[in-house]
């Protein structure tokens, strides 16, 4: 299946996660939340956007405020698999910048690309590279979470084999 940037879930899906969060708090976040995670690719197309500021009847500038303001909901597609590397000052100075740097080439990321952008996903759609400002593990850094589990003291070498696990993993599942 190819990703496409115009995908979205059908309005009978959405009617049903509206209808699970409507007269609850945090109705918009709720559902974004989980319109997020249904989509095939784990993102927000500005089309579900529209549909999600009519049906709650919301402005579309608040839908768009909120998704822009999480760091967690995405406007591009993302990867299978996420690396999201901590940009706080702790990471920072133990070496975060040089992990992007490091294995930026291993993904055929320029370096610099991913400071710049915050979110680069690989042309095979397999891993999506991200930051964030800070993981609150300070004592840890530089903290590295890969597929959503948190890696601590990470060096590019560490990284990289993390990563190749990953790959791996994949690899055998394929082959089943």
């Amino acid at each position: 299946m190819e990703r496409s940037q115009h995908s979205t879930i059908s309005e009978i899906v959405l009617d049903e996660i509206i209808g699970k969060h409507k007269c609850k708090p945090g109705l918009l976040l709720s559902t974004l939340e989980e319109v997020q995670e249904k989509h095939p690719f784990k993102f927000l197309p500005y089309e579900t956007l529209t549909s999600v500021s009519q049906k709650l009847k919301i402005p579309y500038t608040q839908v768009f405020s909120v998704v822009t303001f999480y760091s967690f909901f995405n406007l591009k597609p993302q990867g299978k698999h996420s690396i999201v590397v901590c940009r706080g000052t702790a990471c920072h100075t133990k070496g975060s910048k040089a992990l992007l740097d490091e294995i930026g080439p291993a993904f055929g990321i320029k370096s610099g690309e991913i400071d710049s952008e915050q979110s680069v996903t690989t042309p095979d759609n397999e891993f999506t590279i991200k930051t964030v400002a800070c993981f609150g593990q300070c004592a840890q850094s530089p903290v590295v979470a890969v597929d959503g589990v948190i890696h601590s003291n990470v060096n590019s070498q560490k990284l990289l084999r993390i990563i190749q696990k990953v790959k791996n993993k994949k690899k055998i599942s394929t082959e089943k």
